[in-house]
């Protein structure tokens, strides 16, 4: 099983993972002794996403939605969403759930004012390219946020990182530098990184005036 089946249909992982994150104890304590990581960086993420056109992908249990109307909240596994729909019961109605493959968004571009990919980056076959596709939906101007872990924080997380990465459960893990690259090569600027432990958050920007962005390079 390779790491996007095994995001996409594995239902025990799912419901562990998921379990974890929605628990502020186990994830307090998961973050810091795992990755070294003091995930109210996340929190305070999460907190100030404004209320415009969003895309969150993968969503997991849904940690980011807050009851925002043009939220929309996307994974690739069934199992997520299922469990999203569950615990944001009474936000669900208000958020679209969907079905979708980061590396191949079924949306036009320039669609939303923000995405935002929590936790994703270092799951995915591709990480770049998913970048690059999250910026090819980002309309001009717009912004995205998220969280990844990355390799080079200590030898300690990248022995972790590469256990994980054996078994499937983590993709082609990037450094900061290469995070940094693949948001460049994305045509975003205004970018920045912040690290903590083994997982850097980092906030970008589409330019308003395309002539004046780099150029894109997808493949």
């Amino acid at each position: 099983m390779d790491v996007r089946e095994r995001w996409k249909s594995d239902r025990v992982q799912a419901a562990i993972y998921d379990f974890a994150v929605n628990d502020p104890t186990i994830s307090r304590l998961g973050a810091r002794l795992l990755w070294g990581y003091d995930i109210r960086h996340l929190w305070r993420s999460i907190g100030a996403l404004e209320d415009n056109t969003t895309l969150d992908i993968p969503c997991g249990g849904g940690i980011a939605i807050r009851g925002n109307p043009r939220h929309v909240a996307a994974d690739l596994s069934r199992t997520m969403l299922h469990r999203t729909r569950r615990k944001r019961a009474p936000l669900v109605p208000l958020v679209p759930l969907v079905q979708a493959d980061i590396n191949n968004l079924p949306f036009l571009s320039s669609t939303f004012d923000t995405c935002v990919t929590y936790n994703g980056l270092h799951c995915l076959p591709d990480p770049r390219r998913a970048v690059h596709e999250l910026a090819r939906v980002l309309r001009p101007g717009g912004t995205l946020r998220g969280t990844t872990l990355v390799r080079g924080a200590g030898r300690r997380y990248d022995a972790l990182i590469a256990l994980m990465r054996r078994r499937t459960f983590f993709g082609p893990t990037g450094t900061p530098s290469e995070l940094h690259q693949w948001l460049t090569t994305a045509g975003l600027t205004d970018i920045r990184l912040t690290t903590s432990g083994a997982v850097t958050g980092f906030t970008a920007r589409k330019p308003t005036d395309i002539e004046d962005a780099p150029p894109p390079s997808i493949r």
